[in-house]
């Protein structure tokens, strides 16, 4: 049994979207500015090299899984949090000394087959327990379990990126 882990990892398409990971050189890209302690602590503790990634557009017209990325670099501090001009920055990003943010690299690997919307995973009762579809699970990173991984990738199909 592998030790990787599923995770799903929300954007906003209009900040960064899964076309915008395609586009980045080797097709990977820094997970910055996230700025909530619970996803700090699986980026900072949890998520590790080789885990599987779902990328999930947010907050747009048809919000929904889009994608499918590796870790390729396990959590570092978050460079965004000590840079005045960025949108991420954090006027008090060091604890103790110690950095407040992390990020991981994460690289494109699949893209679906068909866009799995979330109105349509509402409706799989085989998904009913992942965070993503309970309410007040609101989490920008979250664990996704291996059966609602491979019910996704056999209902919605990956290709290759």
């Amino acid at each position: 049994m592998s030790n990787k882990q599923i995770w799903l990892m929300k954007t906003e398409p209009d900040v960064f979207s899964f076309e915008d990971l395609l586009s980045r050189p080797k097709m990977t890209e820094p997970w910055d500015g996230i700025r909530n302690y619970q996803a700090r602590n699986f980026l900072r503790d949890t998520i590790k090299l080789g885990d599987t990634v779902f990328i999930y557009h947010s907050n747009c017209k048809v919000p929904g899984i889009v994608g499918v990325a590796k870790v390729v670099k396990e959590g570092y501090p978050d460079h965004t949090a000590l840079d005045p001009k960025s949108k991420y920055y954090d006027k008090k990003p060091l604890k103790d000394g110690e950095p407040r943010w992390y990020m991981v690299d994460v690289q494109a690997t699949h893209s679906l087959k068909e866009h799995a919307s979330l109105q349509d995973l509402r409706t799989f009762k085989e998904l009913s327990e992942m965070p993503l579809l309970r309410k007040g699970q609101r989490l920008s990173i979250q664990p996704v379990a291996k059966p609602e991984f491979d019910f996704i990738k056999k209902k919605f199909g990956f290709k290759k990126t």
